[in-house]
């Protein structure tokens, strides 16, 4: 790619200098300057210009009737647009570069690398954004090690952009805070809730709407042999053991959070078994909504029964090139996901 316009000049020149003279191939110099703008620095771009004009002059000495001063003039005013071009191209993409970098400082906080295992819970993370540049969005996720357990949280909040990324924000800071203070699960949502309703009442009024998310949290009490689980209008997690798959749907419906005021403030837990080498799977609606060509939804149920043996971390590795084949290497949402495993006592570190 980086070598094309020197091989575009080439071409041309080859071309020019072999083919009879009515055809005058020379005439089409000017596009190997325009295309190193694309490709190259500034001086490159100018010294290759300068080449091509060479060429022409050349070209025009072997024949007298190319019109060689109006190409030469269209190769000079190619070749100064060209080099501008090229020093416009080089200042956007250090302001690219820089943003990129304020962004990937903002994922780290938003979405800080998850420890690989908290007591004898392995966790490992997946993150996966729909638009190719982007680093961050308003799925979230965020594990605490508390004095009631290991605690998981993951949801979604709706809308796109820096404003739901500014609602995620503020719900995995009040987790990280509340996770570790309150006795149980419905003391920690009903925080969420109330910083869910103050961040949202602190923004402009045209962009409240968005401001509600679907949460899920999960409590591993340590030693024990269950996980407890409110959801919040959350996709239900997939319980792995040995070769049955279970797909855990709420008993009771529990309020998204930041829509108390309209559906009501209600919250139940649920309890599942999750005994050593058990493994659960916690995902936002990306994964379960990616369609393929014909339409269809991705079978996460059906996918787990033919991936219920892998570790965590191969099971997402596994999930995420599996989504990118399934939807034709284009993602329509962004993707979060948790494997969580509860290891055998006494298996040694890997």
């Amino acid at each position: 790619m980086l070598l094309s316009p020197v091989l575009v000049t080439i071409l041309i020149t080859g071309l020019a200098a072999s083919t009879p003279r009515e055809i005058a191939f020379s005439r089409l110099l000017p596009a190997a300057p325009a295309l190193a703008a694309a490709l190259w620095p500034v001086l490159p771009t100018v010294l290759l210009g300068t080449f091509c004009l060479l060429v022409m002059i050349g070209l025009g000495f072997v024949y007298s009737d190319l019109g060689t001063p109006y190409t030469a003039a269209a190769i000079g005013a190619v070749t100064l647009a060209a080099a501008y071009a090229s020093h416009l191209r080089l200042q956007r993409e250090e302001t690219l570069f820089q943003v990129r970098l304020v962004a990937d400082a903002a994922q780290k906080v938003l979405l800080r690398p998850l420890p690989h295992r908290i007591r004898s819970i392995e966790i490992e993370s997946l993150y996966l954004a729909a638009q190719e540049q982007a680093r961050i969005g308003g799925d979230f996720y965020e594990a605490a090690d508390t004095p009631y357990g290991v605690r998981l949280l993951i949801g979604d909040v709706r809308g796109k952009g820096l404003s739901a990324v500014g609602a995620a924000s503020a719900v995995i800071n009040c987790f990280r805070e509340n996770a570790y203070d309150q006795p149980d699960l419905t003391a920690v949502i009903r925080r969420l809730q109330i910083t869910v309703s103050r961040y949202s009442a602190g923004v402009p009024a045209d962009d409240r709407t968005e401001h509600f998310a679907t949460a899920l949290i999960a409590e591993i009490p340590h030693g024990g042999k269950h996980v407890r689980i409110l959801n919040c209008g959350h996709p239900p997690p997939v319980f792995l053991r040995g070769g049955e798959v279970q797909v855990l749907e709420p008993t009771l419906t529990s309020t998204p959070l930041n829509l108390s005021a309209l559906l009501g403030d209600h919250y139940y837990v649920d309890t599942a078994a999750f005994a050593p080498g058990d493994q659960m799977l916690l995902y936002t609606d990306g994964v379960t909504e990616t369609r393929d060509r014909a339409g269809e939804f991705f079978p996460l149920a059906d996918w787990a029964r033919q991936h219920h043996r892998e570790p965590p971390r191969e099971l997402l590795d596994r999930l995420h090139a599996d989504l990118f084949h399934y939807a034709r290497g284009r993602l329509d949402d962004d993707i979060a996901a948790l494997a969580v495993r509860c290891r055998h006592t006494g298996v040694p570190e890997q």
